[in-house]
C-alpha cells in the first residue's frame, strides 16, 4: 500500500500525523463508539477519508485497539495492588518465561518492564484480600524465577485516563 501524505513515517518508529488526525484521534479517545459520520462532521471532511486517515492509523498500529473501561469496583475486583518484581536471573530467556508467566495472569491487568530496583512493575485486581493472597502465594509467586515482590495497595484512585493530548 503506497504511504499516506498524512501520516509520515519518522526514524524513531513515530508518525508524523497532521491537525485532522490528531483531531479524530481526539474524538475516538473520548467515544470509541462514534461513527465515521459524526467524526467527519467534527472535522469537516467528507466521510471517504475520515474512513481512510482511521484505517491507516489502525494499521500503523497508532491506533491499537478500542476498548470498553470498566469500573473494576461494580464488577467485584475493588481491591488494586501494585506489585513491583524483581528476578533472580536476568537473561533473555528468563525474562521472556517471566512475561509468558505474567500474560497468562488475569488478574494482572497492565505489566512494565522497568528500571531500578525492580525489574516489573504490575497493575493487579482481585475482588478481596483473601483473594489477592491467593493470587500472590499460589500464582505468582510460583512464576520461575522471582526474586522478590513488593505489593502497594491503592487507597484510592486520583486520576486514570487513556487520553493522551497532543
Amino acid at each position: 500500500m503506497p504511504k499516506s501524505p498524512h501520516i509520515a513515517e519518522s526514524t524513531s518508529n513515530s508518525f508524523s500525523l497532521d491537525e485532522k488526525d490528531l483531531a479524530i484521534l481526539r474524538i475516538l479517545q473520548q467515544n470509541a463508539r462514534a461513527t465515521v459520520k459524526e467524526i467527519s462532521d467534527k472535522v469537516h471532511l467528507s466521510t471517504t477519508p475520515v474512513h481512510e486517515r482511521i484505517k491507516r492509523m489502525e494499521e500503523t498500529g497508532i491506533i491499537k485497539q478500542y476498548a470498553t473501561l470498566v469500573d473494576h469496583t461494580k464488577v467485584k475486583k475493588g481491591l488494586m495492588v501494585i506489585c513491583y518484581v524483581s528476578l533472580k536471573q536476568h537473561n533473555k530467556n528468563a525474562g521472556a518465561k517471566f512475561i509468558k508467566s505474567i500474560q497468562e495472569m488475569h488478574e494482572v491487568i497492565e505489566c512494565y518492564n522497568i528500571s531500578g530496583e525492580f525489574d516489573f512493575m504490575l497493575k493487579v485486581v482481585e475482588e478481596s484480600m483473601d483473594a489477592y493472597y491467593n493470587f500472590h502465594v499460589n500464582k505468582l509467586s510460583q512464576a520461575e524465577n522471582i526474586g522478590h515482590v513488593q505489593s502497594v495497595f491503592v487507597m484510592g484512585i486520583i486520576k486514570q485516563t487513556h487520553v493522551l493530548v497532543y
